[in-house]
């Protein structure tokens, strides 16, 4: 298999033209991290970038730290770098901000590519070590350029300015993203922080006395088998006092007392109606004894 990068027409690349058009191929490999470079191209430039990032790699795993594990996606838009398991893009590389790929002839595990920055538009070389894959992930890149040239003949140039929109559109997708993430945790933080003031200002065993409903009219409902209580109602008054029942003889409004004829004395009414009272008297006494 030819695995040169000159664009020849009998070459034959490692995938498929789909593959890499409709799809992309996946990669794992440790990512050894970017450092900014001079030149946009060139081996003793990439070549400078490994080493540099190779002494930080040694001082970092002498304090105890690994190597950081990504998924690379190469397709003809670019290459991915993405956390394996959560999936979350940490670097989008647009193909056509590629100036320079290349693996380490000195050390096989090594390849790398220099990228422009779409914000600061400095050139950063990106450092990745992989211990089978490192050749075959740069001749994939390889051919990736080699398609995305041949769709850029194909649209006369169309293409390239589509990929650059749509690539946009993809980096502020993922800028949302983050900024929607860091806004939830924010929200989980507030509510943690508002539950532990909650539990610290209550104390222990507390328990809020609950207060009678009161009517419309700011009243407790009467209830036959309460008892008089002197809970202040809504307004900070306190009810009336429930009157005690008297054994007073009631009187009218007009202030007389209620009629009982077979109360009232002799002499009140004449000889024939009190002769009548009490023959009605008699029978009442006779029939309440008979009783």
């Amino acid at each position: 298999m030819n695995r040169a990068f000159s664009r020849k027409k009998d070459k034959t690349w490692m995938h498929t033209p789909e593959a890499l058009s409709k799809h992309y191929i996946p990669y794992n490999a440790k990512f050894l991290g970017s450092t900014e470079v001079e030149q946009p191209k060139g081996t003793e430039v990439v070549r400078d970038a490994v080493r540099k990032l190779k002494f930080a790699r040694h001082i970092k795993k002498s304090e105890g730290q690994k190597i950081p594990k990504v998924e690379l996606q190469i397709s003809i838009y670019g290459v991915k770098i993405l956390e394996p398991k959560t999936k979350e893009v940490q670097h989008n590389c647009q193909l056509h901000r590629i100036s320079f790929c290349a693996d380490d002839k000195t050390d096989k595990r090594i390849f790398t590519f220099i990228c422009k920055d779409s914000e600061s538009n400095k050139h950063l070389c990106y450092v990745f070590d992989s211990e089978k894959c490192a050749e075959e992930i740069t001749l994939t890149i390889g051919q990736a350029f080699d398609l995305a040239y041949r769709k850029f003949l194909e649209s006369g140039g169309k293409d390239v300015e589509t990929r650059k929109q749509i690539a946009g559109l993809q980096k502020r997708i993922q800028d949302l993203e983050t900024e929607n993430m860091e806004l939830k945790n924010r929200v989980q933080d507030l509510e943690s922080q508002l539950r532990i003031t909650q539990v610290s200002t209550s104390p222990a065993g507390s328990v809020t006395p609950k207060s009678p409903s009161t009517d419309i009219f700011d009243m407790i409902p009467f209830s036959p088998i309460s008892h008089p209580s002197s809970t202040p109602t809504r307004n900070g008054t306190q009810p009336p006092p429930i009157p005690s029942r008297s054994t007073e003889i009631k009187r009218d409004l007009f202030g007389a007392e209620p009629f009982d004829p077979f109360n009232c004395g002799a002499g009140d009414f004449p000889p024939d109606i009190q002769s009548k009272l009490d023959e009605m008297q008699r029978q009442r006494w006779r029939g309440s004894k008979w009783d």
